[in-house]
């Protein structure tokens, strides 16, 4: 992935569906070259292709998410993989960011093992290096390719880890972080049970967002992992709530 490739996920994400020589008008690339890329990003499940055209994936597929703001996440994952050593086993919950984590540990770490409930994650990182996966059980949620309920907490029990990486949906000042959906924040809460550090990995757009349920207090939460867009403001709200902030650049 290069930065070309982010900048046509932009594009794409942007316009929907766009033409190949429109493509290679806005990048100053020749449509060979375009073409070129569109293939490994179609591989990769990052959009789709239709003869002329590149499009968008549909708003509640999981690469789509994984391929809005791009390359911001990817600038987290990689910040946030700093955090892990060789030989080192951690918890990833299902998201965008994570998902881009547990890839970069895979192929940057040694002797790593990573507890998830993302089916997705799980098939994302099989041949991304050599990686020891653990798939928690639970109900399977279709949409996020997760696995939740009460059957997860029993399994995530089972274990515990240093670390445990997590995405969010929203933040409120006053409160903490939020979540748009109750089974997954169930699911995050019995993973953080079995961790001695909570980490957030967000993008900054998530701190003008708010969800519907709240998922962490900043009391529970050990560190976040951001873009440089997060505000002066935000952040000296986060480290007065002893929250060790990581603006990834």
């Amino acid at each position: 992935m290069n930065d070309r490739h982010a900048q046509i996920l932009d594009v794409v994400n942007e316009y929907k569906k766009v033409e190949v020589n429109r493509l290679a008008e806005m990048l100053d690339v020749s449509q060979v070259t375009i073409r070129k890329d569109l293939d490994i990003l179609a591989e990769r499940g990052l959009l789709d292709r239709e003869h002329g055209y590149a499009l968008c994936r549909k708003a509640d597929d999981v690469n789509n998410k994984l391929a809005v703001r791009y390359e911001s996440k990817m600038k987290i994952a990689v910040a946030a993989a700093e955090m892990v050593s060789d030989g080192e086993t951690i918890m990833v919950e299902s998201g965008s960011s994570c998902t881009l984590l547990a890839e970069q540990v895979a192929k940057t770490k040694k002797d790593i093992t990573i507890i998830t409930n993302s089916a997705f994650i799980a098939s994302y990182i099989r041949d991304k290096g050599n990686v020891r996966i653990i798939l928690l059980g639970g109900e399977y949620q279709r949409e996020t390719q997760a696995m939740v309920g009460p059957l997860l907490k029993k399994f995530a029990n089972e274990f515990f880890v240093d670390k445990l990486f997590i995405g969010t949906d929203g933040f409120i000042p006053k409160v903490g972080f939020t979540s748009g959906e109750m089974m997954r924040m169930e699911a995050v809460h019995n993973m953080a049970e079995s961790a001695r550090q909570v980490i957030i990995l967000t993008d900054s757009s998530k701190f003008q967002k708010q969800g519907v349920v709240l998922q962490f207090r900043f009391s529970e939460v050990s560190k976040i992992v951001t873009d440089s867009g997060v505000s002066d403001e935000v952040k000296k709200l986060l480290e007065k709530n002893h929250i060790d902030v990581t603006v990834a650049y």
